[in-house]
């Protein structure tokens, strides 16, 4: 493939490039059905043209700035783009595969150095501060004011004070971090592949289910290099702790199970080693910070969040630490006891963790995931279960759409409409995991709403479920329900988004306030309206028994002190990248395991028998992008979401229509939902509550009180 940086520029595009107009299928859907991977390059390349171009007009009018000729330009600038990246980035993510995978990794420095265009054009940030200046005369309206004061903020931390010669320093730095970056995710998902186990005795599999034991046969089948003419075939999910780990009876089949996700990226495989990248993604971050003058990394980032600090960020953190280790330590000495029974004079390990730990829920509360598997089944989980909650809370419906076509076999779409029957947008649902999909789940949009452009919104949904048998239902682990849950919470962020500028739209709030919705929508799957409608056994259709229901609601803070520990160990390491100046980065590979170790001893958290939810060599949140510096951010939006479960349930008690109150998702959906980051994100929280958030409803729920 030729290199981008050298090709000859590509100012338009031909009329058979299905990106050079917008798409016309309904709300916007990418029409992937007509897209091709030759007609990426020459898109991205005119699009970057086209808009460089919007952005020369806007510097160099001649007229007085105002928010048309400089605000608006700016968020209608750049659609070629738009829609370009949007589809790249969503097949690369989630099909995947090398061509893809080239072509992103070429066009990264590029796009690092469009962006660059932008905010280190001191023209247009002159043009913003003069309507600043005149703002007091414009008369502008909240949103607008808002606007402006992002871009503006935007441009500073950018850069753009920055001398020229310091300009171009952070240039080469920015093409660099973002070439790492994808190269990261790119090996990380390399890591998962190189990483599966093959079993070549099915005996060993004892403790799985028949449609486990069939998926990972087909496993074998459809990935016949990897298994090495295994009959069976255990792949790999992101986080260092594994499903299978709660199930599999053979304890070293556990162990080397344990062990091929922990080491990924480690240079066990030498085509999927992340060691070297990520220390000189530490060492780039922390020097660019530095050029922007800030203490490291880490301090950047929470400037950005509702945090403001990394001393705050770090506060809570340590504040959590200590008391989830406690409990830890106090859940493992329960294990132990029952290990002994199978084997005598037995050490615990991380991975005898996650089995005994099912078998004392099976003891304690009568419950275990093969119980539950018959009655959570994917469809009647999203239609009875996720789609159900939505429409009582919000009065919307869910049309499926099999006339909209997704972009691989098995992606799903639905229109969304309000109570009134009118369009609200389009849910994208792609569930399954596959070859080349990148781990974990996470939400994006193809269209963004925006009331300026006229755009109603279209998100989707990715999970990593493994697909049963063809004819066999898809049957979830009561995780994998909480994960439909909570995707589905960012969805409805974007869904019901209601602003003017698409900047401002659905899910781009700060990284720390982001997961809130999302935690707050996973309250719906233990209410009692909803769970009774959706768990329901898939061939008889029996409700999930009344006492099972009764022993799911009472789990509480089960397992919490070893889940709370795991989550710190990775936000921890994070933060403990991230606060290094240039000199106290490692240097060589060999060198991430110690520092590692380090971070979390120093801590309080380094307990072997709890593994970081994702050690550094395959941390794609920190080391991928997007989560750099900010992994803290989902127990710091767990603050507001435990406040909200409150909220919820007082407001429940005050109604005749039980937990799923509709007023009270009304007002949930105006005061914050719908608001994107159109406002101060904890204005929309103190709207909803009342008042700031307290942290004591966080530690009740986690077991952390004192």
């Amino acid at each position: 493939m030729p290199d981008l940086a050298t090709a000859p520029e590509v100012t338009a595009l031909s009329a058979d490039n299905p990106f050079a107009a917008p798409f016309t299928l309904p709300y916007g859907l990418p029409d992937f059905a007509a897209v091709r991977l030759e007609h990426f390059r020459p898109a991205v390349l005119a699009g970057m043209a086209a808009q460089r171009a919007e952005w020369e007009a806007i510097a160099s009018d001649e007229a007085l700035p105002n928010v048309a000729n400089t605000l608006e330009a700016l968020e209608r600038s750049g659609e070629i783009l738009r829609r370009t990246m949007v589809v790249l980035h969503t097949l690369a993510g989630s099909v995947g595969g090398d061509d893809l995978h080239a072509l992103e990794s070429e066009i990264a420095p590029l796009l690092a150095a469009h962006g660059d265009a932008l905010y280190l054009d001191r023209r247009i940030f002159d043009r913003l501060e003069s309507v600043a200046n005149a703002a007091p005369l414009l008369d502008l309206d909240d949103e607008t004011a808002w606007l402006l004061e992002q871009y503006r903020k935007t441009f500073v931390r950018a850069g753009i004070r920055l001398t020229d010669p310091e300009q171009e320093q952070l240039r080469a730095l920015n093409a660099r971090i973002v070439t790492l970056e994808t190269e990261f995710s790119q090996r990380a998902v390399r890591s998962l592949v190189a990483g599966a186990l093959p079993v070549h005795d099915p005996a060993r599999l004892a403790g799985l289910d028949e449609g486990t034991v069939a998926a990972l046969a087909r496993n074998a089948v459809d990935r016949p290099d990897d298994a090495a003419g295994a009959g069976h075939l255990i792949t790999l999910q992101l986080p260092t702790q594994q499903p299978l780990l709660a199930r599999l009876s053979d304890r070293k089949l556990r162990g080397a199970l344990l062990e091929a996700s922990r080491t990924r990226g480690s240079g066990v495989d030498a085509e999927s080693d992340t060691r070297g990248v990520l220390l000189e993604l530490a060492k780039l971050r922390a020097e660019r910070a530095r050029l922007l003058g800030y203490e490291h990394h880490a301090a950047y980032i929470a400037e950005d969040g509702t945090a403001l600090t990394a001393e705050a960020v770090r506060a809570m953190l340590e504040r959590l630490a200590a008391p989830a280790a406690r409990n830890a330590r106090l859940e493992a000495a329960e294990l132990r006891a029952l290990l002994e029974t199978d084997h005598p004079g037995g050490t615990l390990t991380a991975a005898d963790w996650g089995f005994y730990s099912e078998r004392l829920r099976k003891e304690r509360f009568d419950l275990d995931d093969d119980v539950l598997r018959p009655y959570l089944e994917l469809d009647r989980v999203l239609t009875d279960g996720v789609f159900h909650a939505a429409t009582a809370l919000f009065g919307i419906t869910f049309h499926e759409r099999p006339d909209l076509a997704g972009y691989t076999d098995g992606v799903r779409v639905w229109e969304v409409k309000e109570e009134d029957g009118s369009g609200l947008g389009l849910f994208v649902g792609d569930f399954y995991a596959r070859a080349g999909k990148r781990g974990g789940a996470w939400m994006h949009s193809f269209v963004r709403q925006s009331r300026l452009l006229g755009r109603k919104p279209v998100v989707v949904n990715n999970l990593n479920i493994t697909a049963p048998p063809p004819g066999e239902p898809t049957l979830l682990t009561w995780d994998e329900v909480r994960t439909c849950f909570h995707e589905f919470g960012h969805a409805l962020h974007g869904l019901f988004s209601d602003v003017h500028y698409p900047t401002l739209s659905g899910t781009s709030v700060p990284r720390d306030f982001v997961e809130y919705p999302s935690q707050v929508n996973e309250m719906w799957m233990t209410d009692a309206a909803v769970v009774g409608r959706f768990a329901r056994h898939h061939r008889t259709g029996e409700p999930l028994p009344q006492h099972l229901i009764d022993k799911l609601l009472a789990l509480g803070a089960y397992g919490e002190g070893f889940a709370t520990t795991e989550y710190l160990g990775a936000a921890l390491l994070d933060q403990a990248w991230h606060r290094l100046t240039p000199g106290e980065v490692p240097t060589a590979p060999e060198e991430v395991e110690g520092f590692e170790r380090a971070a979390l001893d120093a801590a309080g958290v380094g307990l072997d028998l709890v593994p970081p939810r994702y050690r550094s060599t395959y941390f794609n949140h920190s080391f991928g992008g997007g989560y750099d510096a900010a992994y803290y951010s989902y127990i710091w939006s767990e603050v507001l979401d435990a406040e909200t479960v409150e909220w919820f349930h007082h407001e429940a008690a005050q109604g005749a229509d039980g937990g799923l109150n509709r007023a009270a998702g009304q007002r949930f959906r105006e005061e914050l939902l719908s608001r994107g980051f159109s406002r101060d994100p904890l204005a929309s929280f103190r709207a909803l509550r009342g008042r700031d958030a307290d942290i004591a409803p966080l530690l009740a729920r986690r077991g952390l009180a004192e």
